[in-house]
């Protein structure tokens, strides 16, 4: 952190100026922007349960988890709050390779005078902690179960962290705030869909003092966002384009609900898919690049339908579908 920045925010931000909800609600904000500050996205578009569940968390020190499925722009959510209240934010992806000692510290060695020592070096945990930081552990569920009570103490609010091997107790500083992100709530792999996620402690999840839940947003916004990523396609032409592309997506979301797919077209799939039409000028290969051949060969003509309901357009996974099914 830059020794110029703040250590408490120096002015309150209007909710509903700021973030567009219709709330008397100020939040606090820093006045200098810190290299650990997200670059601001003018083509987010702000779930209002969910940035309203965000902002009691920087307002009022409470521990969020963001849970929802994937592509949903669960931790960008965090990332782009946090940028608009100028308040640094730190990202961990807590995979299955992350131990005790990347979040707590371990001794290291150091030359000092030309010498050897060993020096212990603080770790993600206690080095956010007492700093005016947005702590933000990505993919909470696929942490292993016994790293994740390496930071239940901290869940509390005004929660004390233990360096045991350094016999100090790290006081946490009034502007940390800790943020989590999910796929599910801690109850592992039910549907299939994401591997590597991990059955937690139901006692450790109930620290979490806010649980909000991110889904997909309407299409005509999920349209808007992906002509601002792409301006190719921005205007009429491209926004009916883009609309069949939602369409598609939605789809594949209800034939997923349904049972049919085991796989399904996130918002960031179809940002993708709008790209690569950019890149190869034909609307059926990039989307054939970008999510058919994600799916199981058994499910392509289900999804080769669903293509040809928004597009009007058959794709040759729906003939190689009829040709298997000739005698």
């Amino acid at each position: 952190m830059t020794d110029t920045l703040p250590t408490q925010p120096t002015r309150m931000l209007s909710v509903r100026e700021q973030f567009g909800i219709d709330i008397d609600m100020m939040v606090p904000a820093f006045e200098q922007r810190d290299d650990h500050v997200p670059e601001i996205d003018s083509a987010y578009r702000f779930n209002p349960d969910v940035t309203l569940a965000i902002l009691a968390g920087f307002t009022r020190n409470r521990r969020v988890m963001v849970q929802g499925l994937h592509g949903t722009g669960k931790s960008t959510h965090i990332e782009q709050v946090a940028a608009r209240l100028n308040w640094p934010c730190i990202r961990v992806n807590l995979d299955g390779h992350i131990s005790r000692l990347d979040l707590v510290g371990k001794d290291t060695i150091v030359l000092r005078d030309e010498k050897q020592v060993t020096e212990f070096q603080e770790g993600i945990v206690p080095w956010a902690l007492q700093r005016p930081v947005a702590l933000v552990f990505d993919e909470y569920d696929a942490g292993r179960p016994d790293v994740m009570f390496v930071i239940q103490r901290i869940l509390e609010r005004d929660g004390k962290f233990t360096l045991l091997d350094q016999n100090r107790v790290i006081h946490p500083h009034p502007c940390f705030r800790l943020f989590t992100t999910s796929n599910t709530i801690g109850l592992g792999n039910l549907n299939g869909m994401y591997h590597g996620t991990q059955l937690l402690n139901h006692a450790q999840i109930d620290r979490w003092n806010i649980v909000a839940t991110l889904n997909y947003l309407p299409a005509d916004e999920e349209i808007a966002i992906v002509q601002a990523r792409v301006p190719a396609l921005a205007g009429d032409r491209g926004r009916q384009l883009v609309a069949s592309m939602v369409a598609l997506a939605d789809l594949t979301r209800k034939g997923f609900a349904a049972g049919d797919l085991s796989c399904l077209m996130s918002p960031r799939t179809v940002i993708t898919w709008a790209e690569n039409c950019e890149i190869f000028g034909d609307t059926a290969l990039a989307f054939r690049l970008s999510f058919l051949n994600k799916c199981d060969e058994s499910e392509r003509s289900i999804v080769a339908e669903y293509y040809q309901r928004c597009f009007g357009a058959e794709l040759l996974e729906s003939f190689l579908c009829e040709l298997r099914a000739l005698p």
